[in-house]
């Protein structure tokens, strides 16, 4: 298959190395600023890294085009009705998570089933931390914000203490603790490069071609749940 590149940074480039293996051909190399001209031999879907501010009006023009999506860009979910009205208005299809590691989405789902396990026992108060890269533009990141979310969902009720720190050229890790007067559980996922995301993306573009509506990357490796 043929796909796009939204964004060639670091991401973007990290993609197009992994891209052969996965089976996939690099079509498009694109930027902020790119016009539907850019897209006049249109691939079978679009990966998009970029920045918050750009991720939306991206999504939309990859719709009315057609194209289906894939989207690593965090900061931008409080948009997230008005891109899939986009999507769905064009009978088209998107792939969005905050982080694309297969390693991160299991480590969500063992978070949530501490939670679960844990809502309960009053006597345990969570934590959640992450830290990144000095110039990651988020914080708290979104796969953090997307842990919590996950630990709530469970049914855990009570106050989570949330940390970031940005530093250095640190690719990622995330922390999350469960902590009470006789113990401490602590979950933990650490990411070694973006290699890992890349990939990720990869899979996911290779099972959005073809498919309608909007989707987390959780639906790719787990099956949708709705």
């Amino acid at each position: 298959m043929r796909a796009a590149l939204i964004g060639y940074g670091k991401m973007g480039r990290m993609i197009e190395s992994l891209a052969p293996a996965a089976g996939i051909e690099i079509s498009h190399r694109l930027d902020v600023g790119w016009t539907e001209t850019d897209m006049a031999d249109r691939p079978d879907a679009a990966i998009e890294f970029t920045v918050p501010d750009a991720a939306v009006a991206n999504l939309e023009k990859l719709a009315s085009l057609r194209i289906p999506a894939v989207c690593g860009t965090t900061g931008w979910l409080g948009e997230l009705d008005r891109v899939r009205s986009a999507v769905e208005a064009n009978d088209t299809a998107l792939v969005y998570s905050a982080n694309f590691s297969i390693g991160v989405n299991v480590f969500q789902r063992l978070v949530a089933e501490a939670a679960r396990l844990l809502r309960e026992e009053a006597q345990y108060e969570a934590w959640a931390w992450e830290i990144h890269h000095s110039a990651k533009q988020d914080a708290p990141s979104g796969t953090l914000l997307q842990l919590t979310a996950a630990i709530r969902a469970a049914g855990y009720g009570r106050r989570i203490d949330e940390s970031s720190n940005r530093a250095g050229a640190h690719p990622g890790t995330h922390e999350i603790g469960f902590d009470s007067a006789a113990d401490t559980i602590t979950l933990r996922h650490a990411a070694r490069s973006r290699e890992g995301f890349a990939r990720g993306a990869l899979k996911a573009a290779q099972w959005v071609h073809g498919k309608r509506g909007v989707h987390v990357f959780a639906d790719v490796l787990f099956g949708q749940t709705k």
